[in-house]
């Protein structure tokens, strides 16, 4: 039996680049596990910070040591499009874009992978575009009536273009959210650039921070909330799985605290009475559908204890997909092994694509 070949696609240009080589080794391992072995061929691609496309021998080498590569330009050429070394994307059956943040996950490869015809796994331009932009995420939510915490939009000009307009925009944020809240770029994952302002001197510095990562910026009032996920599994008639919860001692869920062994908890189930799973496992097929995402996607949310009330935070249509993220352990605790996970996935992308693996 002919292997399909899968193409890999992993790195990027965001600040999500190791931990989107974290989630490829471990996408990697489950095609080469006994269960898809005789099914799939992997063809690793790797694209470097400067976003240069590698294939061959590179991406291999980035597999086994989990350590990101920089291949000097040859010199005298110029650093374009048309310089980049691309790879044979026909030798590819099934892409995975395994790409967190933007340049990866927020429509532009998509709309790359959809040109050249070819079955992806994910959401396409549209549900990877509104699951990255925070603000316009949140205007689909609305639409469909999600409840979802008090949020101001700004734009970067309003911060750095005009001094009168800035004190404005701080007397707006403080009468509609208060303190705390948080400042956060739009279009950044992981939980990079975002800052907790507790008053008028945090806030103007965060939202400076903020403006340095993205144009697009939203201010989120505070709530007194525990943070539980849910994974999402389907195409049009996607699946809810059981709910999970993450705890942590820091101050709030920041990179830092994610991404460091021993920062943060989860809980899988997590400890809530079966109407708040079964009313977070509603809205997060909800909010799948609102962004029309596809294949995959984590949807997070407060669950404000004290009052009973659940407010979507955000979806994440490619979550971190290493053996310990929360979006293959909540599956895994539903009595689906990370390997069947990888294998379900390309079946849905070559559903959504019109044909059949």
């Amino acid at each position: 039996m002919t292997k399909m070949r899968i193409g890999l696609l992993f790195g990027g240009r965001s600040g999500e680049h190791e931990v989107s080589i974290s989630s490829a080794r471990a996408i990697a391992r489950a095609l080469a596990a006994d269960a898809n072995a005789s099914k799939y061929e992997v063809l690793p691609f790797y694209i470097q910070k400067d976003g240069r496309w590698l294939s061959g021998a590179t991406p291999q080498q980035v597999l086994e040591t989990g350590k990101s590569l920089e291949i000097e330009q040859q010199s005298g050429r110029e650093d374009s499009l048309a310089s980049r070394q691309f790879p044979n994307f026909n030798a590819v059956d099934v892409w995975i874009p395994v790409l967190h943040g933007p340049n990866g996950e927020d429509g532009t490869v998509q709309g790359l992978l959809k040109l050249l015809q070819i079955p992806f796994v994910g959401s396409g331009v549209l549900g990877s575009a509104l699951g990255m932009d925070k603000i316009a995420m949140k205007m689909a939510f609305a639409q469909v009536g999600l409840p979802q915490v008090k949020y101001v939009a700004v734009n970067r000009s309003d911060i750095w273009s005009n001094p009168c307009v800035f004190p404005k925009l701080c007397d707006k944020i403080e009468e509609s959210l208060g303190y705390p809240c948080f400042v956060k770029p739009a279009n950044l994952g992981s939980s990079v650039g975002i800052s907790k302002a507790r008053s008028r001197a945090e806030l103007e510095a965060a939202l400076d921070s903020a403006a340095s990562y993205d144009r697009r910026i939203i201010v989120e009032a505070g709530v007194v909330a525990r943070e539980l996920e849910c994974a999402v599994l389907g195409n049009d008639n996607p699946k809810a799985s059981t709910v999970g919860e993450i705890t942590f001692k820091s101050d709030f869920y920041d990179y830092e605290t994610k991404y460091t062994e021993g920062q943060a908890d989860c809980s899988i189930p997590a400890k809530v009475s079966g109407a708040i799973a079964s009313q977070i496992q509603e809205m997060a097929v909800q909010a799948f559908l609102a962004v029309d995402a596809a294949g995959l996607a984590r949807v997070d949310f407060f669950y404000i204890e004290s009052t009973g009330e659940v407010l979507i935070n955000e979806i994440n249509t490619f979550p971190g997909f290493t053996a310990t993220s929360m979006y293959p352990q909540m599956w895994a605790a539903d009595g689906i092994p990370f390997p069947e996970l990888v294998d379900c996935l390309i079946q849905l992308a070559l559903e959504r694509h019109g044909k059949k693996g």
